[in-house]
Order: C-alpha cells, then structure tokens, then sequence
C-alpha cells in the first residue's frame, strides 16, 4: 500500500525554487495511519505466525501507539493489553478519547505508577507481566523494533527517487530508520526530534545501514508532549 504525495504551492517555495511534498501517509487507514500501520503490519503478522492470541504494549495517556495498537488487534481478533503511564487515570480514563476508543476496541488498560513505568524493560517486570496475563506478544513503547524499522522502509516508493531531501518527525527512531534504510543514494534523510537531547543518535545509527541521515534536535520545543505559548 502507497500514500500519495501532496505538492504545495506556496510564493516562498517558488522564491527559493524549492519543490515540497507532503506524503500523505496519515490516509493509509482510518484507524491505523500513517508510521503505526507500517510499526504494527510486520509485527501482528509475526504474532499470528507464532500462534500468539495477545498482544501487549505501553504507552502515556493520549498515545496514538494505544489507540492503533488496540484497532489493529481487535480487526486482527486478537486480544490487546496496554499499559498506560500514570495510576492516577484509572479514575479518569473515560474522559479520556484515546483510552476510551481503546477499551471499546477491546483492549484492557491497566494504570501504573511512572516509576514501574520506566521498568517496563526490565526481565523482572516482564516476567510479573506475564503471570498476569500470560503468554503476549510484546510491542515496545511507540511499537519500535525490527520488525516495525522492516515495515516503514515501505514508505519510500520508486517514485520518490525523484527528491533530494527526506524529512521527518522522530520520537522513537523506527521512522527514521525505515526512511535511511530504503533511501536512494542520493537522498539525505533529516530527523526533527521531539525529545531533548541527542541521545537517539547512537540508537538510530545502531538500526540503519547507512550513514546519509542527521538527526536535529533544536525544534523540541521544551520537550515531547510539552507547549510553549
């Protein structure tokens, strides 16, 4: 499945001669769009070829990582867990649009606090993990891994040979390096990270295969899920 470019007109584009896309890859599903679809497709299918009948992954209180995950299980029929960042939504979940659309998707939400939270790697809490819902297939926290990095290196299609210049937005890095992957030779790919700091770097560099790709960090604007005025 290809997303369509949108060309924009705009007099500064024409100053500059700069020729600007937008892929439109929020129009993929419904549901699902955009980088989920291609993080979630190699992953639920791994999970069917390996006869699991539940998927659990992480996320904070409006993750669109959630609210795609517990989609494309239910469509999948299989069940979903989410772990939600913050005890104290169990008493508010309902006002929530995410998590509601999640739990009427059929995924069970269980609440717990930021520190157990940022354990949620940890052999130990996955093995308590699985004492309580046994046996899940484990999507990481923003659905990063081999398998997602395998389904965003379709992003670029042959047709996209023609710019020179890739851009994207980067919280977890998987984007990013399905995009470096796939590019041409001539392409140079660029990361505008959500996060402070540059500590993706040395993860990014560790999942491409190939060095034409700058991750810039000064548009964070005070951090993921932070707003300036």
């Amino acid at each position: 499945m290809q997303s369509e470019n949108l060309f924009l007109q705009l007099p500064l584009l024409q100053e500059k001669k700069v020729e600007l896309a937008l892929k439109r890859e929020d129009l993929l599903h419904p549901f699902i769009s955009g980088n989920k679809y291609r993080k979630l497709k190699y992953n639920l299918l791994e999970a069917g070829l390996k006869g699991y009948t539940k998927v659990l992954t992480f996320g904070g209180a409006y993750s669109n990582h959630i609210a795609a995950t517990s989609f494309a299980a239910h469509n999948k029929g299989i069940k979903s867990v989410g772990l939600i960042r913050g005890e104290e939504l169990a008493l508010t979940w309902q006002q929530n649009p995410t998590l509601k659309r999640a739990q009427e998707n059929g995924m069970f939400l269980k609440f717990v606090s930021r520190e157990d939270y940022r354990r949620k790697e940890s052999n130990e809490f996955l093995a308590d993990l699985k004492k309580e819902f046994g046996d899940f297939y484990l999507v990481p926290e923003g659905g990063t891994n081999e398998l997602a990095i395998k389904g965003c290196e379709e992003i670029l299609a042959p047709t996209d040979k023609e710019f020179g210049i890739v851009c994207t937005c980067v919280g977890t890095g998987g984007t990013l390096s399905g995009l470096v992957n796939s590019s041409f030779g001539h392409q140079k790919v660029l990361g505008f990270s959500a996060l402070k700091g540059d500590f993706l770097n040395s993860h990014i560099q560790k999942m491409t295969a190939n060095n034409r790709w700058k991750l810039i960090t000064d548009y964070h604007f005070g951090g993921y899920g932070k707003i300036t005025p």
